[in-house]
C-alpha cells in the first residue's frame, strides 16, 4: 500500500497540529486598528456574443474514377465478342435510361436495330457510343471481378422437420431515413434504423438477430442455414417449395450494417489463404468446423431481407437494381457511386480455372451489390444452374473496364 502526495501533506499537517497543542501559546499581541479598504474599482460588463452552434456537415462523397476517352480498337477482344447475345440486356437498360437526354436518341434509334444483325449492332455502338477506359482514383487501371449466381434452395412456409432457417422479410419496426433529403449531394443514401424512445438507433446485427430472432417477420423456412447465408450474398434465388413449387426470394432490404466478407475474416484468422477463400473453399471450411459456423457468419453483420415473388418463366433472370431482368453472362453488379448505372460495360478479364480462357465481352451494369465498392469493381452474373453457381464461386480475377457513354455525353 502506498500514500499519495495529497495524502501526506495532508498527515504531515495533523501531525503538526497536534504537536502544537502540547506546547505554550506565546503572548497576545495588541490590536492593530482596522484600515479601510478602498472600494474595488467597477469592471464594465463585457458584452456577450452569442455563440451559434457549427451547423452539420454533409458526409463527404467517395473519391471519383476517371473516363479516359479510348477507342474501340484498344479494347481487347471487342471484335471477336458476338453483340447479339448482349443486345437483350442492352435493351432492357433502354427501357430505363431512355427518358435521359443522353440517352434519348440511341434508344430511340435502338429500337430500329436488326437484332439479329452482328454487324448491324456492332455499327450502332460504334456510330453513337464513345468507349471510356475506367480508371481509379489512385490511378489504378485494374480492379477486382467476382461472380454471382442465383442459388437454388428448398423450404416450407412454416417451421418443422428440416426447414428450421427463417428467410426475413422486412420487419415492421426498422425505420428508413433518406440522408439524400438532407445532403442533395448524397441522392440515394438512406440510414436505417429503429426507434428507441423518441431516438433512431441502429437496427441489430447479424449476431443479434440470430440470437434473438425477427418473431413475425418469418417469410420462408429453408433446410440448409449454409445456403440462406451465400442466398443473403447472392441478393436472390429460388426455392423450391415442399408442396411442389417454386418461387423466386428477391432482395427487399437489408439491416443498414456494412457488408464485411467473411472470406476475409477467414484468411485474417488463418484459417484459408487468399486462393481457397472461394465460396467451395468456405463450404468446405464450414464442413469441417460446424460448431464455428455462426461465429463466421456473425463476421458479417449485415443481414439481407427478401420478399416473394411469383416464377412464370424460369429463363427470366431476377431483377436487378435498375428493375430490369438479369441477363445471364450480359448483366454485371457495379458501383453506382462510379459508375452510371444501366450502362454498357466492356469488360475484359478471365475466367478462373486452367489456362485463365480470356473472358472479354459486353455486358450491362444493371445491378449493385454490398460488397460491390470502388471504380474498377464488378460482380459478373452467370445466371442460374450448378455450372453457373461453380464459376460464381470461384471467380476473383483482376480485370479493366470501358464505360460505354452516348457521344452527347462527351
Amino acid at each position: 500500500m502506498f500514500l499519495t502526495r495529497r495524502s501526506l501533506t495532508v498527515c504531515a499537517a495533523a501531525v503538526a497540529l497536534t504537536l502544537a497543542g502540547c506546547t505554550t501559546p506565546p503572548p497576545p499581541q495588541p490590536a492593530k486598528p482596522a484600515q479601510p479598504e478602498p472600494p474595488a474599482p467597477v469592471q464594465p460588463a463585457a458584452p456577450v456574443t452569442p455563440v451559434t452552434p457549427p451547423a452539420p456537415s454533409a458526409p463527404q462523397p467517395p473519391a471519383k474514377a476517371e473516363f479516359v476517352l479510348a477507342r474501340f480498337s484498344d479494347l481487347p477482344g471487342w471484335d471477336r465478342d458476338d453483340l447479339r447475345a448482349a443486345w437483350p440486356a442492352f435493351m432492357l437498360s433502354c427501357s430505363k435510361l431512355a427518358s435521359s437526354a443522353d440517352w434519348k436518341e440511341p434508344c430511340a434509334i435502338a429500337k430500329t436495330v436488326d437484332a439479329g444483325s452482328e454487324k448491324a449492332i456492332r455499327l450502332f455502338f460504334e456510330s453513337f457510343f464513345d468507349p471510356h477506359q475506367v480508371i481509379a482514383p489512385d490511378g489504378d487501371n485494374t480492379g477486382l471481378i467476382t461472380g454471382y449466381y442465383e442459388p437454388f434452395l428448398r423450404g416450407a412456409r412454416k417451421k418443422g422437420g428440416p426447414y428450421q432457417t427463417p428467410l426475413h422479410k422486412v420487419p415492421d419496426d426498422m425505420v428508413i431515413i433518406d440522408i439524400g433529403s438532407v445532403y442533395p449531394a448524397l441522392a440515394g443514401k438512406r440510414v436505417r434504423g429503429r426507434l428507441k424512445g423518441k431516438r433512431v438507433v441502429p437496427y441489430p446485427a447479424r449476431e443479434e438477430i440470430a440470437r434473438a430472432g425477427l418473431p413475425g417477420s418469418e417469410l420462408i423456412w429453408v433446410d440448409d442455414p449454409v445456403d440462406a447465408f451465400f442466398l443473403e450474398v447472392q441478393g436472390s434465388g429460388r426455392v423450391q417449395m415442399a408442396d411442389g413449387e417454386t418461387v423466386r426470394i428477391a432482395y427487399a432490404d437489408q439491416n443498414g450494417r456494412p457488408y464485411e466478407s467473411i472470406g476475409k475474416w477467414l484468411v485474417k484468422k488463418g484459417e484459408l489463404t487468399t486462393e481457397q477463400a472461394t465460396m467451395q473453399g468456405i463450404r468446405a471450411w464450414i464442413d469441417g468446423h460446424p460448431t464455428r459456423r455462426q461465429e463466421l457468419f456473425n463476421a458479417n453483420p449485415s443481414y439481407v431481407f427478401f420478399r416473394e415473388e411469383k416464377l412464370p418463366d424460369p429463363k427470366v433472370g431476377p431483377k436487378g437494381t435498375l428493375n430490369v431482368p438479369l441477363t445471364p453472362q450480359r448483366s454485371a453488379a457495379i458501383d453506382r457511386n462510379q459508375l452510371p448505372l444501366g450502362a454498357p460495360i466492356f469488360l475484359s478479364t478471365t475466367l478462373p480455372g486452367a489456362g485463365d480462357m480470356p473472358l472479354q465481352r459486353l455486358v450491362m451494369g444493371q445491378d449493385t451489390g454490398g460488397a460491390i465498392k470502388g471504380a474498377i469493381r464488378l460482380d459478373f452474373f452467370f445466371g442460374f444452374g450448378p455450372e453457373a453457381a461453380d464459376l460464381a464461386g470461384r471467380m476473383k480475377q483482376r480485370g479493366n473496364m470501358w464505360v460505354l457513354l452516348p457521344k452527347v455525353a462527351r
